[in-house]
């Protein structure tokens, strides 16, 4: 005779109850964040207009300090001193403006004001300025030539290609394919598309990131594991709007050195001790800001030859400027940034305005 045990069902169901609360927990929680997600979105929506129109009156406040801050008379000269330095200690009407908390209304704006005088035009620079930045990132000379012939044949308008160099032939090769420009370039970033040309060399040590449009393999492109670290990038070298001319007074260490092999890291230093005065600190009281490029062979170390490269390459003033507004309305906040160029105290156009 056979005898059934009958199976005890409790844990099964026990197991079940905690299977249904913990997926109605799950669908409870995504619930919660999409209503969240709603309702960050509608409250955006209901500032939108608002927030553009904090954002267009900080690209106004950045142009009434641009035009208290224009030098007018000859031997005047931009420099850190102005509001739109990085430090901008300043005794004129600008220096009660605080632009870190600048109210309108119902926002608080953030305006930051930066010259792209300082870097150097990257639709001016030649063979021998370029080939002088591969030394100074620190390319392997093996690839500087592609990398140069490259960036000059995306600038051109032809389609014959350099020596090294690469068209629109050697793009449509790519997965995905895309033509060379064949003309200046508007963003920086374009280098990315450039033949040889990787994210380490672009971003160097300024660290920083690839825009998602170009974060994607591309044939021939290192491996980061097989690049060294790079001392400095073309983003800091470079800007695609300049006056094309470099300033003098803002320009940094490595810049100078792009403009001539014999301005080394000394010759560099020295000019920039020049104009930061007895303190050694730009943006200072003290600060003694070049009024002229001749003032150049004053400098210890600098050779005429040198001294003639980087005075037919520079001035003293800053005409292109990027302005970011960070505008917080009621705990909504946007980002934006303007591109503005300075031709008088009265004529300063916005090139470029948008959000991020």
């Amino acid at each position: 005779m056979r005898v059934r045990t009958r199976q005890p069902r409790s844990g099964i169901a026990l197991i079940i109850v905690m299977l249904v609360i913990v997926v109605l927990g799950i669908l409870a929680g995504a619930f919660a964040y999409s209503m969240k997600v709603e309702t960050t979105l509608a409250r955006h929506a209901t500032f939108d207009t608002d927030l553009d129109w904090a954002g267009r009156t900080g690209v106004e406040v950045a142009k009434w300090v641009l035009a208290q801050t224009m030098p007018g008379q000859a031997g005047q000269s931009g420099s850190f001193m102005y509001k739109w330095g990085d430090y901008g200690t300043t005794n004129d009407i600008v220096a009660a403006v605080s632009l870190n908390n600048y109210e309108v209304g119902d926002a608080r704006l953030s305006i930051g004001i930066i010259d792209l005088d300082r870097k150097f035009n990257i639709n001016m620079a030649d063979e021998v300025i370029l080939r002088q930045a591969m030394t100074l990132i620190g390319v392997d000379a093996a690839a500087s030539s592609t990398i140069i012939g490259s960036i000059l044949d995306w600038r051109d308008t032809d389609s014959n290609s350099q020596l090294s160099g690469a068209e629109s032939d050697y793009y449509e090769g790519l997965d995905p394919p895309y033509y060379a420009k064949d003309g200046p370039i508007d963003d920086l970033t374009e280098l990315l598309l450039v033949r040889g040309v990787t994210p380490a060399m672009y971003w160097g040590s300024s660290g920083g990131g690839v825009p998602p449009v170009l974060n994607r393999p591309v044939s021939g492109m290192k491996s980061v594991f097989d690049e060294p670290t790079y001392a400095v990038g073309l983003v800091d070298l470079f800007t695609p709007i300049s006056g094309r001319l470099v300033n003098l007074n803002t320009a940094s260490s490595t810049v100078f050195q792009l403009c001539h092999p014999n301005i080394d890291e000394n010759v560099a230093q020295a000019i920039i001790a020049r104009r930061a005065g007895p303190d050694g600190q730009d943006g200072t009281q003290d600060d003694m800001p070049f009024r002229s490029p001749q003032e150049l062979i004053t400098i210890p170390g600098m050779t005429p030859d040198a001294a003639q490269a980087l005075g037919a390459r520079s001035n003293t003033r800053s005409f292109c400027f990027e302005v970011t507004i960070s505008v917080d309305m009621r705990g909504t906040k946007r980002d934006y940034v303007a591109i503005l160029r300075r031709n008088g105290p009265k004529d300063i156009q916005t090139l470029n305005l948008h959000w991020k």
